[in-house]
């Protein structure tokens, strides 16, 4: 379980292509002090499992559904990384419950920045619009965000100056994809309400 609150920016330092997956390796000081084969730490919003880790770099399989479904399998060597490692109990939840189960991809459509702030407009998957409302939360590439507008097919979010300079959002550009994860409560009401329709 994570909270959504990045606690570095990494860098993939090698990627290795395998018949049905992918195997990266990603140097992150943070992240990897004290980590140990088998932690889970997220990337850009995925829960992977840490199978080795040496120095300030771990290496993570991917299987291809993951890479398929989410937008590391257009990480390259060199490409910048979102990084959490997951909630401790008795931690404080900073963002919002986060699993690290990517539900599906957006793109940037466009940035307009203004002087302390910056609003993104993200396209929404038309499977995830149901979960999305007006200051209601989000992942995006791993980080837990306010949601400003919910459009028809579209959301935006404001940025700080910290959430520009400390994670990916700062570095992407229209066109670019990322990671959504919606918030799992909203799922889970939705499933119970449909249980609940079914039965009567």
């Amino acid at each position: 379980m994570f909270t959504g609150i990045v606690e570095e920016l990494g860098e993939v330092t090698s990627v290795e292509n395998l018949d049905d997956a992918s195997r990266f390796r990603l140097r992150g000081p943070v992240v990897t002090e004290g980590a140990r084969h088998g932690d889970s730490i997220a990337v850009n919003g995925v829960c992977l499992t840490v199978v080795d880790h040496e120095g300030d770099e771990f290496t993570a399989d991917v299987m291809a559904e993951t890479l398929n479904l989410s937008s590391l399998g257009a990480l390259t060597v060199g490409s910048r990384v979102n990084l959490e490692r997951p909630m401790a109990v008795g931690d404080r939840l900073g963002g919002h419950i986060v699993q690290g189960h990517v539900d599906g991809t957006g793109e940037i459509i466009e940035r307009k920045p203004s002087d302390n702030w910056e609003i993104v407009k993200i396209s929404l998957p038309e499977d995830l619009r149901r979960y999305v409302v007006e200051k209601g939360s989000i992942t995006v590439d791993g980080i837990s965000l306010t949601v400003v507008d919910a459009g028809p097919d579209y959301f935006t979010i404001s940025l700080i100056p910290t959430t520009l300079a400390l994670t990916t959002l700062g570095l992407k550009q229209p066109g670019d994809p990322v990671n959504l994860e919606v918030d799992v409560i909203a799922k889970y009401v939705e499933r119970l309400l449909g249980s609940q329709g079914a039965g009567r």
